[in-house]
């Protein structure tokens, strides 16, 4: 792997990178700010709180909206005391599940105290509005209000969450005093994190990562894992699949029944994927052009030569999709023809509509970044855990603390949990470039995005292109991963899966599995994409079946004649370990 030569902040000692300090490029008060704010919710909140003093008749409609709300309360009250069923109560309680339990609708007392805490809430997220300030300032300060009022919620706490009461009760305070104790044991071994899911119920290679495999190739960023054939007969063309670094390879072969690598097996396909080592503070001056010649390009080579095959296809996962379409531009604008075609799932090209990543990239938050970065020479994972968390705190922090702390309830056994438990580093020199060039430049879609010494443009690649988006994906907001589909120089099959994200990947055939997409998935002309997604959604037709089902027959048709199934590995690639591999431990 490459050294950058260019940063102020490492010095080459015993063949390793070490610290200096922290980039003198910064001024003292952004790298003061990276430590107390790194998302900048506070400095927004403070240019708002400003703002709205600038505004006296915003601040007194929002006043005149609290009081118009709280004088209802007793009037409501009184009815909900009298059995009445024709209260309407706040429009922020239906389908907000924290408040699911009867009485915050039956009992007066709780009906006075939920509507009480919307009416400030939303008084506060008018002031926000009253401020009138830029879109990502007011965001921030939007998003750190709700916060706010999430952590204030009377269901937080066990006097004031009548299902909490209830279950003290019924166990004879045993619940209360479970809760006490894991909140006790939480603070001391996860520094005040609740614990949500039982760890201990899965084994990396046994339940999870379980498709049997081997080792074939390793270097100092990458393990390449060869799985065993499952089917007398495969695809001439084998595939290479390209897992995002953010967390570790096995979100796409979590479990038996539950891996998408797995289908892909079943269906007829030689399978190998990445699995990337987790950065250290060695790794801090790797770059975003190492993880595609020591990433994707070592791979690739690595496959034909064990394969025998001309070309391979490539399924990227959300940055591992980032990655393989980068890599097929470049090896197309360079005359290379090994990536045959691509898959990407839930992965961004086009970066004018991140969604709520975006208030997470602008230059002063992106600036901060690179000064945490800089410090140890990568991103901690538990520092960007913490973010998604906060993004997702109801879901993600508060509801653990009423079912473990106050409940007295035990994490339950969840593959996806344990799975996004299992975080990783961001080495600092490829992740700056990353989020300024293409978060913050959106320099893949301007076709101004450089790599390996070239400029890239995903039209070069002539390859057909599967591209898959879910419905409720917050990360990558599937009209966004659309725009991305029109990206290339031909037409793209796009596919909307229920699911969001991380379910979108994990999508086995089920009642609840559902996609839409236009024309038939093995037709040989794909059917031109509309300009956008909502002309495209219009015309997309709907089918009860989940997206790998429609992946294997768009792939069948694609991936070449059947053939006896090549070895495990070559002279020049021997196994090396069974898979998971020794990186997925790191």
């Amino acid at each position: 792997m490459t050294d950058s030569t260019d940063n102020p902040d490492t010095t080459k000692k015993n063949g390793s990178a070490s610290t200096k300090t922290a980039s003198p490029r910064f001024p003292v008060k952004t790298r003061i700010a990276a430590e107390i704010d790194p998302v900048g919710w506070l400095g927004s909140t403070a240019k708002v709180a400003a703002g709205a003093a600038r505004n006296p008749m915003g601040i007194a409609s929002a006043a005149e909206n609290l009081a118009s709300r709280l004088a209802k309360v007793p009037g409501d009250a009184a009815r909900v005391a009298l059995g009445r069923s024709d209260v309407d109560g706040a429009p922020e309680l239906r389908g907000d599940r924290r408040f699911a339990d009867k009485a915050w609708q039956e009992n007066p007392v709780y009906f006075s105290l939920v509507q009480s805490y919307f009416a400030a809430r939303a008084f506060t997220l008018d002031l926000v509005d009253a401020a009138e300030a830029d879109r990502p300032t007011s965001a921030k300060a939007r998003q750190f209000a709700e916060l706010f009022w999430d952590a204030a919620a009377p269901t937080n706490t066990p006097i004031t969450n009548p299902k909490v009461l209830t279950r003290a009760i019924e166990s004879g305070g045993k619940s209360l005093a479970r809760g006490a104790g894991y909140a006790l044991s939480d603070l001391v071994r996860r520094k005040g994190r609740p614990q949500r899911v039982d760890s201990d119920a899965f084994t990396l290679g046994e339940n999870m990562a379980a498709t049997p495999g081997e080792v074939v190739f390793r270097n100092e960023l990458i393990e390449l894992i060869q799985y065993r054939p499952q089917t007398d007969e495969v695809h001439a063309v084998p595939m290479l699949a390209s897992p995002p670094w953010i967390n570790k390879y096995y979100i796409m072969d979590l479990g038996p029944g539950r891996s998408f690598l797995e289908w892909a097996v079943r269906h007829g396909r030689t399978v190998f994927v990445i699995s990337y080592r987790n950065p250290d503070e060695s790794m801090r001056s790797v770059t975003f052009d190492d993880y595609i010649t020591d990433g994707i390009d070592a791979a690739i080579d690595a496959v034909q030569e064990i394969t025998g095959a001309p070309t391979v296809d490539v399924v990227g996962l959300c940055l591992g999709g980032a990655l393989a379409s980068i890599a097929a531009a470049l090896f197309a604008g360079r005359g290379d023809t090994r990536i045959g075609n691509l898959t990407l799932i839930n992965t961004l090209l086009d970066y004018s509509e991140p969604g709520e990543l975006g208030l997470l990239t602008d230059p002063d938050t992106l600036d901060k970044v690179e000064v945490l970065m800089a410090k140890k020479g990568y991103l901690p994972g538990t520092d960007m855990a913490t973010t998604f968390d906060l993004m997702r705190a109801n879901d993600l922090i508060f509801g653990y603390w009423v079912s473990r702390w106050m409940l007295g309830e035990a994490p339950p056994a969840f593959d996806l949990l344990v799975w996004n438990e299992d975080s990783t580093r961001m080495p600092a020199a490829m992740h700056t470039k990353y989020l300024r060039d293409l978060y913050g430049g959106n320099l893949l879609r301007k076709e101004q995005f450089e790599i390996c010494g070239r400029t890239v443009s995903l039209r070069d690649f002539a390859g057909d292109v599967y591209i898959v988006g879910a419905e409720t994906d917050h990360i990558v907001p599937w009209r966004s991963s659309y725009k991305g589909a029109r990206l290339f120089g031909k037409d793209a099959r796009y596919v909307l899966s229920n699911g969001g994200h991380i379910a979108g990947i994990v999508n086995p055939p089920s009642k609840k599995s559902w996609c839409k997409a236009l024309g038939a998935p093995d037709a040989a002309t794909l059917e031109a994409l509309p300009d956008s997604a909502e002309g495209w959604a219009e015309k997309a037709t709907r089918t009860d079946r989940t997206w790998w089902e429609d992946w294997a027959q768009w792939g069948s048709t694609r991936a070449g004649a059947m053939q006896a199934p090549p070895r495990m590995g070559s002279a020049t690639h021997p196994p090396l370990v069974a898979a998971p591999g020794t990186y997925v431990h790191s």
